[in-house]
């Protein structure tokens, strides 16, 4: 029972860790690292160099967010599937037909959002 006990306050240590150091790192240790300087010029909307000529503020078409979220999704599909292709060797055939599946539901995916237009740049 002391052993488990000693597993999870070891989890407990590690996820306390985990979070208060990103947020340290972050927030204290940036405020008091960074330069302070505010000004109007440093405030307003930077555009390559040039003066904002509209407001900050303007509505994007619901079209690239599809587009960013499908180029995401097949970039993580490449992130899965690196690892199979190493040991493809030592995982047999149950491995090989559960990518094909994996494979095919993606190719799925993106047969349904071609048919659906969404990969056409607006």
């Amino acid at each position: 029972m002391n052993a488990y006990l000693n597993n999870y306050v070891i989890v407990a240590v590690f996820l306390i860790i985990g979070i208060a150091l990103p947020v340290v790192a972050l927030s204290i240790i940036g405020k008091i690292l960074r330069p302070h300087a505010p000004t109007e010029a440093k405030k307003t909307t930077y555009e390559s160099g040039i003066e904002p000529f509209h407001d900050a503020k303007v509505r994007f078409h619901a079209g690239y967010y599809i587009f960013a979220l499908l180029f995401v999704i097949f970039d993580v599909e490449t992130v899965f599937l690196y690892p199979w292709a190493v040991a493809f060797d030592q995982l047999g055939f149950f491995a090989f037909v559960e990518m094909i599946i994996f494979i095919l539901m993606l190719l799925l995916g993106l047969i349904y959002a071609w048919k659906k237009k969404v990969l056409k740049w607006l």
